[in-house]
């Protein structure tokens, strides 16, 4: 099915522009789900392919489709405004970026798509976009969206205690309370152990046990709990109806996918709201697999 290609932008509240694009069915809807990318280096304008088998699919069931880029993509991305007559240039990307910092994004982008004349949203989140789903749904004022898709959410924190190891992980995450209380939590890390350019405030942000990066701590609850609050404690109040996918062969949930799934739906106070699938052969990604993940969001979606 064709659809109508647009790149658009939209300013958050606190003046960063964000880019997107717009898929939108050829007959006019009021229907549109935004889709959360991870991080990394992620921008949705480096998928086509995704987007391509995303937006047909809710296309065709009279659904718009907006993946946009928010402040965490890139590794690192520098944006420039005026505030009382000066230029105001403040860097972002995932180096500088705190998830919470998801809802003014989140809501400004339906925003937005009001003004474009949307009425009815889904929100669908990748990755750490799956986090900023459940960050979002603890956090907002008003939540606009009528349901969600929470695709291959990630065990940051598990990850990086397990490459890391128990020692370093903690001298990490006391070097990081270090750097913010004196004013420095902007600066970059020194990590020679994982390939990434983050600043001790993003990394205090993500592997943080109390912290709200910590959506699925799936290692945790296998192995030795080390938050202080309930484990899963935002998934565990959505009250959304919710489609969560996992590919067969994701390595960032730390445990077996299936056991992840399993773990969710024993952890979740409303069940009844939420519907699993674990995608054969499929990885963190679900590469050549997003044409049936594509096809089961748009049917949850529509019905």
């Amino acid at each position: 099915m064709k659809s109508i290609q647009s790149l658009v932008a939209f300013k958050t509240k606190d003046k960063l522009l964000l880019p997107g694009l717009l898929y939108e069915p050829t007959r006019k809807t009021k229907k549109v789900a935004l889709y959360l990318h991870g991080n990394g280096s992620s921008s949705v304008f480096y998928r086509p392919d995704s987007n391509e088998n995303y937006a047909t699919a809710l296309n065709r069931k009279g659904i718009a489709y907006f993946p946009f880029n928010n402040r965490g993509a890139h590794y690192v991305k520098k944006f420039s405004y005026h505030a009382k007559g000066k230029k105001i240039s403040i860097r972002y990307g995932m180096a500088y970026e705190l998830i919470r910092e998801c809802v003014e994004d989140v809501d400004s982008a339906v925003r937005f798509l009001r003004k474009k004349g949307y009425r009815k949203f889904y929100l669908m989140g990748h990755s750490t976009g799956a986090n900023k789903i459940c960050v979002y749904d603890h956090y907002a004022k008003k939540n606009p969206f009528k349901k969600y898709a929470i695709l291959a959410g990630g065990d940051d924190a598990g990850c990086y205690w397990i490459a890391l190891g128990k020692k370093r992980f903690g001298e990490l995450l006391r070097e990081c309370k270090r750097k913010i209380k004196a004013k420095k939590g902007r600066e970059i890390v020194p990590l020679p152990e994982k390939d990434t350019i983050i600043s001790y405030q993003s990394l205090f942000d993500t592997i943080n046990p109390d912290g709200d990066y910590n959506a699925f701590p799936f290692q945790e609850y296998a192995n030795q709990k080390r938050s202080h609050n309930p484990l899963f404690r935002f998934f565990k109040k959505i009250r959304t109806p919710s489609l969560v996918v996992y590919g067969e062969k994701d390595k960032y949930a730390v445990v077996h996918p299936r056991d992840a799934i399993k773990i969710l739906k024993k952890e979740t106070n409303n069940s009844p709201l939420f519907e699993y699938h674990l995608i054969s052969k499929a990885d963190h990604g679900y590469s050549r697999k997003e044409h049936e993940v594509a096809e089961l969001i748009a049917l949850f979606f529509s019905h």
